[in-house]
């Protein structure tokens, strides 16, 4: 039996509970009498000749959606020591979060069971890891040339341009047939040439909403998460005031998470968020996917617990 996880996330206090992904896991784990602590990135200390070890808080939830939790004590503790350690920080995948990445995959040599694999959240950036999978992308380009941007344009005359770094929806804009502002998106956004950027064709059928599939284990929850955007928006997100609405896969979808599931998971993704907009995936999540609360509340689909059905399976004590 699983007997305790480390969870290494965002500040607790910062947790949105009513429809935070890491919430459930953790309420779920619970549920199971699986003992929970918690830590930032911050937290993690390696000293030579010693393990990696984490100032951890072991908590308790309380129920509420207030107070969530209760400590119920602080230690310094191995990260081996744990039966699993969930890494769930928020991007931005800055500097901070690689070298997070190199002392955990130290403590996987040391034994520590991590999801996901440290070596694969770094082989897959978020936005990057698409292009491996270009039969199923719309036309994507990723460069900081200005002069590769306005020809990806001329040549599909509506655009997307994002940052490689953001998540919910943050730094995303359209430019149309018109150009209008494109010269001013591309110095912001590539900060003068400075700074990698991704710009694709734009998908109309974003009216009908972003997608979210989850892949657990390799396998896709039944329900995706269309993240329909507001009206005079091109963000479905729902940080960005999108409108979630859970829905069965579709052929299409299915056939997306079915090529990418297994490979994905080969590789050490126990989870991971595909976005597809109409018949085209637009980017592939793992750092902490999230639409697990939304599609349960609407479907009776228990995400959460999949999902610890296969952690458990995936330490070898389910």
């Amino acid at each position: 039996m699983l007997r305790d996880v480390l969870v290494v996330a965002d500040p607790l206090h910062t947790f949105v509970t009513y429809k935070d992904s890491t919430y459930a896991m953790m309420r779920e784990l619970a549920r199971r009498g699986v003992r929970l602590a918690a830590c930032e990135p911050q937290h993690l200390h390696w000293r030579s000749g010693e393990p990696v070890t984490a100032w951890v808080r072991d908590i308790e939830l309380t129920g509420h959606a207030e107070d969530w939790f209760h400590v119920r004590g602080q230690r310094r503790v191995a990260l081996g020591e744990f039966g699993a350690v969930l890494m769930r920080k928020d991007p931005p995948f800055d500097a901070e979060y690689f070298y997070a990445t190199h002392l955990l995959q130290q403590a996987e040599r040391e034994g520590a069971r991590i999801f996901n694999r440290p070596a694969a959240l770094r082989d897959h950036p978020e936005k990057l890891a698409l292009m491996e999978f270009a039969e199923w992308a719309p036309p994507t380009l990723v460069t900081r040339s200005a002069e590769a941007i306005r020809a990806f344009h001329a040549e599909h005359r509506d655009i997307i341009l994002k940052p490689l770094d953001g998540m919910g929806g943050r730094g995303i804009f359209r430019v149309g047939p018109d150009g209008l502002n494109l010269g001013a998106v591309i110095e912001t956004l590539t900060a003068h040439g400075h700074t990698t950027i991704m710009v694709q064709r734009y998908l109309p059928a974003i009216a009908q909403g972003d997608k979210r599939i989850l892949l657990i284990g390799g396998e896709p929850v039944p329900y995706a998460l269309a993240r329909i955007p507001q009206p005079g928006e091109v963000r479905g997100n729902l940080a960005a005031g999108g409108r979630g609405v859970a829905q069965p896969l579709s052929a299409r979808d299915e056939a997306i998470a079915r090529a990418l599931g297994p490979a994905l998971a080969a590789r050490g993704l126990l989870l991971v968020g595909l976005d597809v907009i109409g018949e085209h995936l637009t980017e592939i999540n793992v750092t902490s996917p999230t639409c697990f609360q939304e599609i349960t509340q609407q479907t009776g689909w228990n995400v959460a617990a999949r999902f610890a059905d296969a952690l458990q399976q995936a330490v070898g004590t389910g």
